[in-house]
């Protein structure tokens, strides 16, 4: 008989009764071929692979990493809070001790959605590893988390929701902004004052094959993590850097996703992007499942991968190899992008963003308290073009008591006549309020 390695937690939602558009690439069939896959190869069958039931997350998971507008019913459905909800299902499962590993296959994705959320931006209307990470410090005690996020696509949104947080290390491995949307992601991208250095960047021209991926883990985020030392890693594990896949441009294969799962051996994978859904994502699925599992998985190949796989080319091997000495440089042996800031400055910047999918354009004017001691209080206005107005003020888990006293003032401070809503999330507390 067959014996998974590692313990593993499988959990399936393909979310029937969700789609942008009938034809929208994030759509149900992404997950149905995976599943028909994982049965026709007996995955299930395997002694130490687990198959878990999703549930749903409930709006008070949410409100621990987002201000909705005007509130979370009104920006999620069913399927957003069941795609969530089965990641905390994940994330049960491997702190309980029941699994090793838990990959969490589910829809809608949620990387592009940041802590202010007005709509759908890249597909993701709420970020669901955010909610899954929040919960898992909240109910197990966590501190230091590592995300690795492997979508072709910069995880805009979780770098704005742990921008602040220097107990969370978010690395992100992507195809470079100036190429593809959402056109962030820069090696000068590093954190906020308080955290800076905890947000990674990692930008990779399109192209890249495992040659380089591979490159990039073994030689730089394998030893960034070491020197992190998180208690938990999380991958954010999109699956559009492959070479099928219809709307990127890079080079990555089945085989290539398993050996690097393999070799970063996360706590939790969670599903984001990836939509070559017939050609590329069962076998990346099944890839990953096996890696988790500590199976052999030299046998993984895609139907077309003689027919069509290219190797990377040498001039791309060059340019990766300078940008990883560039990046050892600056965050493994110093750090010469972070700025001295006074203790108890109050920082400020605006921001403008947009929701591609819903078109919304929003208007963001920022203010933190810069500390030494913890990742600050933050306070934030918001106007969208739906005309929602708002003032929220964020109090983080392991603030300190003058952190947490200037945002209380804030608070209290913000004229309820200027403002549709005000937002308090006191996470010392475990409060938010909203009215």
């Amino acid at each position: 008989m067959i014996r998974a390695e590692r313990r593993t937690g499988l959990i399936f939602f393909p979310a029937f009764d969700w789609a942008i558009s009938p034809t929208h690439p994030e759509r149900e069939e992404r997950l149905l071929y995976t599943q028909d896959q994982v049965l026709e190869e007996g995955l299930l069958d395997i002694e130490g692979i687990r198959e878990y039931r999703v549930r749903e997350a409930l709006f008070k998971d949410i409100r621990r990493v987002h201000f909705c507008v005007p509130d979370e019913e009104a920006v999620t459905t069913r399927s957003h809070l069941i795609s969530a909800g089965g990641c905390l299902v994940a994330a049960d499962a491997v702190l309980k001790g029941e699994v090793e590993s838990a990959f969490a296959l589910v829809r809608p994705p949620g990387h592009h959605s940041m802590r202010v959320v007005h709509g759908n931006r890249g597909f993701c209307n709420i970020n669901i590893e955010a909610i899954m990470i929040e919960y898992i410090r909240e109910k197990y005690g966590i501190r230091k988390v590592a995300i690795v996020d492997t979508d072709c696509h910069h995880g805009d949104g979780t770098q704005d929701i742990y921008w602040h947080d220097p107990d969370t290390l978010f690395i992100s491995v992507h195809q470079d902004g100036r190429t593809l949307y959402p056109g962030s992601g820069f090696i000068d991208e590093s954190g906020g004052p308080n955290a800076q250095g905890a947000t990674v960047n990692i930008p990779l021209p399109p192209g890249t094959g495992e040659k380089g991926f591979l490159f990039v883990l073994d030689e730089f985020i394998m030893p960034l993590l070491k020197k992190f030392q998180p208690e938990l890693v999380i991958n954010s594990a999109g699956q559009d850097n492959h070479f099928n896949d219809p709307i990127t441009n890079m080079n990555f294969t089945a085989r290539g996703y398993a050996t690097l799962n393999a070799r970063l051996k996360p706590d939790i994978a969670v599903l984001e992007g990836g939509y070559a859904i017939e050609n590329a994502l069962p076998y990346v699925n099944v890839g990953i499942i096996m890696a988790m599992a500590g199976m052999d998985t030299s046998y993984v190949k895609e139907p077309n991968y003689d027919r069509d796989y290219k190797p990377q080319p040498a001039d791309i091997t060059l340019y990766i190899e300078k940008l990883v000495a560039e990046l050892k440089d600056l965050f493994l042996k110093g750090n010469p992008l972070k700025t001295e800031f006074k203790e108890g400055e109050i920082i400020e910047r605006n921001r403008n963003i947009f929701y591609d999918t819903d078109g919304i354009d929003e208007k963001q004017h920022e203010k933190l308290r810069c500390c030494h001691d913890c990742a600050g209080a933050l306070s934030i206005e918001s106007t969208s073009s739906l005309g929602q107005h708002i003032h929220a003020v964020h109090i983080p888990m392991f603030a300190c008591t003058a952190c947490r006293d200037i945002a209380l003032d804030w608070h209290k401070k913000a004229f309820r006549g200027n403002f549709d809503h005000l937002y308090l999330q006191d996470k010392v507390r475990g409060v938010y309020e909203k009215v």
